[in-house]
This record gives C-alpha cells, structure tokens and sequence, in this order.
C-alpha cells in the first residue's frame, strides 16, 4: 500500500517523529512517501515542491497526515483536500487518518475548532477516515486497508 505522509517538517523534531513512524510502517511492507526525503534541487521553487508532492499524493493509496501544532500546517490542509478530492473518482482509494499528538489539541477530546484543528479540514478527514490521537491506532487502521488491498481480487 502507498501512503503519503503529510505533516509539518520544518523543525528537526517533526522531522524525527515521522522518520520513526515511517520506518514503523515501511517495515510491514507499506511504501511511504515523506517529502523531506526527496533530493531537492539548488533552488527549490514552489512549481518543484507542488509537481513532486502532487504527484505523491495523487498516486497514494492513503493519506496520514500529522496535524500537530497550533493550527494545522497549510500544505498539510491542502494534501488532505488533493486526495480528498481524488477518492471521489477513484474508489480504489482507501482514507485519510489524521494524527494528532499535540498534548494542546488532545486535551480537549473533541479536537473543536480553534484548538488546532479546523473543522472543515477535520470533516475532510472524517469524510474518508478519522482522526485519532495516537501513532498506534493510525497504524492499526492503515494496516486494515492494507489487508483490504491485498485481499482484494485483481
């Protein structure tokens, strides 16, 4: 199953949490997208960054997109929207989970508005997925669609 892993990576500490989570799902034989891993080129333009991730996202089976933070990274809300969109012409697609980490945003259970995830952004995912709190019970669901996948008669 490909998954594209969406998230803020700006920081070496974001970066981290997704090359553990990556590596966890890549050992079960998952192909992961992280874009912090592609080569990038002397100057990066906008048209670089948008024609790799694009692409990414739109080749996924799955999207797990990280939404820790005061509010969630925009590229991040503009991923899950792309494969959001393309599931609705490509059934073959499996979800979205988002994964929210963020001590701020758990705290509060229902993950409102205004606590670091927007509710169109949060109904997009719940369209198609869920929203969980945890790196284990996003991996326990995208393990399910990777048995769906395999199952699945050609």
């Amino acid at each position: 199953m490909r998954i594209y892993f969406a998230g803020p990576l700006f920081t070496p500490y974001e970066r981290s949490y997704i090359d553990e989570c990556a590596a966890i799902m890549r050992a079960v034989g998952m192909e992961v997208f992280v874009p912090h891993e592609i080569p990038l080129p002397e100057s990066v333009t906008p048209e670089f960054i948008f024609d790799v991730d694009s692409k990414q996202v739109m080749r996924a089976d799955a999207v797990l997109a990280l939404l820790d933070g005061p509010m969630v990274d925009d590229g991040t809300a503009s991923e899950i929207g792309i494969f959001w969109a393309a599931m609705q012409y490509d059934k073959s697609k499996k979800g979205i989970v988002g994964l929210v980490t963020d001590t701020r945003v758990i705290r509060d259970r229902n993950m409102i508005d205004g606590k670091g995830i927007n509710l169109f952004v949060r109904g997009c995912i719940e369209d198609v997925g869920e929203v969980v709190d945890h790196f284990d019970k996003a991996f326990v669901i995208l393990q399910q669609w990777q048995k769906e996948l395999a199952d699945k008669p050609d």
